[in-house]
């Protein structure tokens, strides 16, 4: 199977490239400069640049490109960076397969479409939220549209907070977790729609070979609490559970990634339980345990 990336050098896209080549899959990622070799093509999504050839010669097209919403805060000038980025990768890609393409197209989107929602209970069928971050999701989505249009199987992949060892997540909380110095963000009272990164990229490699269209989240089938999340961390560190941080100090010693992480979204995986999907790590203790290792074998 050739499978092309887009956003291929994140977490997700560096984890779903090893996994489809340790498979032994041809896997080619789009690059923004000159292209390495076969295994690499060179794209400029703002000016629409791109191999329309390779695009429509593949069995599936992973869409996971757009800046990176965690690094910085999401002023309103930022917002159009983050929104555009999307835009210009999603068009891009869809006008190309359009007419030419009949394999599946993942395409990235965040469980921010569904917004900060408490406790109300979230599925695929949940509308979109009100915030800034649901506005660019939601628009993000949309500008995949088109190739839905053209009847190609699109699968929005709406991705919940992924727990890894290292980079993402990890890389701003877990030093606080493993030194016992965090008990939870806020209140602690918000949900989190989460899923390890093992499962996340088994997830999309399942979406690849169903025949599902349309969205799914996902995440894990049992959402946590924040405060009960950073305790089966902690205790998977062999630490308690340390102190109850502030925002306005979280945003001190992680950035403005605590906007996104303060939001509460209850929600379920409905598409991938129907269609069989099984976890390696479906409750936040398994994917603690998990998580610890891959941290203590990485030092």
């Amino acid at each position: 199977m050739r499978v092309v990336i887009s956003g291929s050098s994140g977490l997700i896209g560096t984890a779903l490239r090893t996994s489809l080549r340790e498979g032994g899959h041809d896997v080619v990622a789009l690059v923004r400069r000159s292209a390495a070799g076969p295994h690499e093509s060179r794209w400029d999504p703002r000016a629409g640049e791109i191999d329309v050839n390779l695009l429509c010669s593949a069995d599936a097209v992973v869409n996971l490109a757009g800046a990176s919403i965690g690094d910085k805060r999401l002023t309103s000038s930022y917002a159009k960076v983050v929104r555009q980025s999307r835009l210009d990768a999603t068009s891009t890609i869809v006008e190309a397969l359009v007419g030419g393409f009949d394999g599946v197209l993942i395409q990235g989107s965040a469980m921010g479409f569904y917004g900060s929602r408490g406790e109300e209970d979230l599925n695929e069928r949940s509308g979109p939220g009100d915030t800034l971050l649901a506005s660019i999701v939601r628009d993000w989505e949309a500008a995949a549209q088109p190739a839905r249009d053209a009847g190609i199987r699109t699968v929005t992949v709406r991705t919940g907070l992924v727990l890894a060892p290292h980079g993402g997540f990890a890389e701003r909380l877990l030093p606080l977790v493993t030194r016992g110095l965090l008990g939870s963000l806020g209140s602690g009272d918000a949900w989190h729609s989460w899923i390890s990164l093992e499962d996340h990229i088994r997830a999309l490699r399942f979406l690849i070979d169903s025949d599902h269209h349309g969205e799914a989240n996902a995440i894990a089938p049992h959402p946590a609490r924040d405060a009960a999340l950073l305790r089966a961390l902690s205790e998977a560190a062999g630490k308690r559970p340390g102190f109850r941080v502030p925002a306005f100090v979280l945003e001190a010693a992680i950035g403005p990634a605590v906007e996104d992480l303060l939001s509460s979204q209850k929600a379920t995986p409905g598409v991938l339980t129907r269609l069989g999907f099984e976890w390696h790590h479906p409750t936040i203790e398994d994917a603690a345990r998990w998580v610890m290792a891959g941290v203590t074998e990485g030092r």
